[in-house]
């Protein structure tokens, strides 16, 4: 019976994998732009997350070591599990886009899922690394190999963090603020047309006066691959809306010729450097994002 017992070495490089795993899942748990989560459960449910994905990893090593191969088979059980969990966000923030200003799209929401589902992969490495260092190191006294332990935990957690960043629309285009007019009851943002639907002289007189446009402009004609999705237009109209509130109207139009997009609201907060930097900061959608390699290799090959 004792022989199955885990080793006081084990039983530390087990506390020091969980405890880091967990805190850097809740490094990256913070509050951002995109406001989500923003109400205590939903912290609390990717805590839970991260440390339970930080288990699973810190009890590997000693799993394998003791010969407990049974306890390694629900590390695959919990990545089916990190699957699911997705799977529920993806439907919870589908049950919300009809009472948001604008709706989020799916391209959007699926990009959140797979944020957090990645995220807790990150918590289960960090803690599988240092369990694998301290497991290594285990003719070292205590304390070095919690030292050495945490240090790559720290590595790895910043390598993954580098690596699973993504690009952010200020990568891409140049935003500017723009001038709302409205010419022959048509809509313009600068000199570019908008929408004809502008409502009754109340509603022309509220564009005019409390209105607030955006344009963003490709800083290379190939990024308009990636501006021009659908889904990446409408991520940026619902983190303007999200972050500035809506009065009244709400507008989005693609300039086919030189591939600008306008974005023009009747806002609740009037901040135009706000404005911008909601632009500027609203993350790149994976879905939208286009590799060009393929079809270089494949004109190279037909040349």
């Amino acid at each position: 019976m004792r022989s199955q017992l885990l080793s006081t070495p084990h039983l530390v490089e087990i506390i020091t994998a969980i405890i880091c795993g967990t805190l850097s899942r809740i490094a990256t748990l913070r509050e951002d732009y995109r406001q989500y989560p923003t109400f205590p459960n939903g912290y609390l449910n990717q805590a839970v997350l991260g440390f339970v994905a930080a288990l699973l990893g810190a009890v590997m090593v000693p799993a394998v070591i003791t010969g407990n191969f049974t306890a390694v088979t629900f590390l695959a059980l919990a990545i089916r599990q990190f699957q699911a969990v997705r799977q529920l966000e993806q439907k919870s923030l589908l049950l919300l886009e009809d009472v948001e200003y604008t709706h989020r799209g799916h391209a959007y929401i699926d990009g959140i899922a797979k944020t957090f589902e990645a995220r807790n992969y990150s918590a289960l490495s960090v803690a599988l690394v240092i369990g694998v260092i301290m497991e290594v190191m285990e003719h070292n006294s205590p304390l070095s190999r919690v030292i050495a332990g945490i240090a790559g935990g720290i590595c790895v957690f910043v390598l993954l963090s580098r690596m699973t960043k993504g690009q952010i629309i200020a990568d891409l285009a140049d935003v500017t603020v723009a001038q709302i007019h409205i010419r022959n009851h048509e809509l313009y943002v600068d000199d570019m047309f908008v929408s004809n639907r502008v409502g009754i002289e109340r509603g022309q007189e509220m564009l005019t006066t409390e209105g607030m446009a955006v344009i963003v402009k490709p800083k290379h004609q190939h990024f308009r691959v990636t501006l021009d999705n659908f889904g990446q237009r409408q991520a940026i109209l619902f983190e303007l809306t999200r972050g500035l509130g809506v009065k009244r109207y709400h507008y989005m139009r693609k300039n086919y010729d030189d591939g600008r997009i306008a974005f023009a609201i009747v806002p609740i907060i009037r901040d135009e450097e706000r404005m911008i930097q909601i632009v500027r900061h609203t993350p790149v959608l994976e879905t939208s994002k286009k590799t060009h390699s393929p079809l270089r290799n494949w004109v190279n090959r037909h040349e």
